[in-house]
């Protein structure tokens, strides 16, 4: 996975590098909304079913922590799990109206919605111990929600450029 980070140009004026900012997320939310903005949510929804179930299979160890069926009894996988609805919110929403970037934005943020609130059930739903549980959505939703914003806003911004060029 490739971490989410910005850079200031304007640094490298000074004559030293340019600072690279970390975003403390990666890029995978935000390929998640693209796909929903520019596919629609049929195909948002579709690319993570298919991206879970090579997850879950133990021949493609493709998570952060590898991969296999027994990945569904940690607590993060309700985040994995949320990238479905999410994908097909932000698809579905994307495409209720004719192209805006005001659409495309609220449909990102509400696929950013669902995959917390996706990820807090499942918390839930394992009924993990309540410090476990706030650790949990402190760790993957507070901590991630700023770094998130912003590669939302960005998968946006992308997505109306390039519906924009392709007419649709």
């Amino acid at each position: 996975m490739i971490e989410a980070s910005l850079t200031s140009p304007l640094s490298a004026w000074g004559g030293s590098d340019s600072l690279v900012l970390s975003l403390g997320v990666t890029y995978q939310v935000g390929a998640i909304l693209l796909v929903g903005c520019l596919g629609g949510k049929n195909a948002g929804a579709l690319s993570q079913i298919a991206y879970l179930t090579l997850g879950l299979t133990p021949w493609f160890p493709i998570f952060s922590q590898g991969g296999g069926w027994d990945y569904t009894s940690q607590p993060m996988f309700g985040y994995l799990l949320g990238f479905i609805p999410g994908a097909w919110v932000c698809g579905w929403i994307a495409f209720r109206s004719r192209r805006q970037l005001e659409t495309l934005a609220l449909g990102c943020l509400a696929g950013l919605l669902s995959i917390h609130v996706t990820g807090w059930l499942y918390a839930v739903i394992l009924r993990l111990p309540r410090d476990q549980f706030w650790s949990i959505v402190w760790t993957y939703s507070v901590a991630a929600i700023p770094g998130q914003l912003v590669i939302a806003c960005a998968a946006a911004t992308i997505a109306y450029i390039v519906r924009r060029a392709l007419f649709y």
